[in-house]
């Protein structure tokens, strides 16, 4: 009295089809958020380094202010 599981073989393969297509979607979904991150973590930082700059630039012309205050005998009042 052999069994024939051919029947919960088919039904078990369906599963794990369906398994593999899930793991696959979430793979992409993954893919798609982390291409996301990483965008936006460039910008961030392309954002980040273009503020350094300028307060680099603002700290400049505060001092060259200073200095022609200075030979100009001026008081700046902040």
């Amino acid at each position: 009295m052999g069994k024939d599981y051919s029947e919960l073989i088919k039904y078990l393969d369906e599963k794990f089809i369906e398994v593999k297509s899930e793991i696959t979607e979430l793979r992409n979904n993954f893919s798609d958020l982390q291409g996301s991150v990483d965008a936006y973590a460039k910008r961030a930082d392309d954002y980040f380094q273009k503020m350094v700059m300028l307060a680099h630039k603002i700290d400049r012309h505060e001092k060259w202010i200073q200095q022609i205050a200075g030979k100009l005998d001026l008081k700046l009042d902040y």
